[in-house]
């Protein structure tokens, strides 16, 4: 059989600073050309905004050894951060906070919880990302108290599942996630 002749390190350095290159040529250009074409509507920025997004997600995928929780935690971060921009610059609706940020906070814990069952042995991987993601899935409550949201529902039903999912997972590998924890802070 015969396999694609692999790219040297060195190359593959050069190919992204060529693509990095072109995409900031690019946004530049797009914003020249919104600011020319229509200055009142920022599409430049939601288009820039997407960029930078794409660029986060590919460079953290081209690190070794990618950690599947850690890039379920970045993706709902960047995600998270990159829908809030664009809620602020059509001029703060709300809809990131009350609809966006909740719903993806639901599909990250459940992407852990399934990770959780169809990799039990490896759950040990998963146990710091899954604690970040319950941290960070606590800011809808945050959100709830600081009257940020109309709609409460969404929030608070997506901060039930990310405690209900820990729990859970806290429950089947109560002894790992210790050991984990020990490991990791050295306590």
């Amino acid at each position: 059989m015969i396999y694609p002749e692999k790219i040297k390190a060195k190359k593959s350095d050069k190919i992204i600073q060529i693509l990095l290159s072109i995409s900031i040529g690019m946004a530049l250009i797009l914003v020249v050309i919104n600011k020319l074409t229509t200055p009142s509507i920022p599409w430049a920025a939601f288009v820039n905004a997407g960029i930078l997004y794409s660029w986060v997600v590919v460079m953290y995928s081209i690190k070794k050894n990618i950690n599947i929780a850690g890039h379920v935690l970045l993706q709902t971060i960047a995600l998270s951060l990159l829908t809030f921009y664009i809620d602020y610059k059509l001029g703060r609706k709300g809809w990131s906070i009350n609809i966006a940020i909740p719903i993806m906070i639901m599909i990250a814990n459940v992407t852990m919880l399934v990770l959780t069952i169809v990799s039990y042995k490896k759950y040990i991987k998963y146990a710091i990302y899954q604690l970040m993601i319950v941290f960070f899935s606590m800011l809808p409550v945050v959100f709830v108290t600081e009257h940020m949201v109309q709609d409460r529902i969404l929030s608070i039903v997506a901060s039930g599942i990310s405690v209900l999912n820990f729990v859970l997972c806290l429950v089947l590998c109560a002894r790992d996630v210790k050991e984990e924890i020990v490991r990791k802070f050295h306590m």
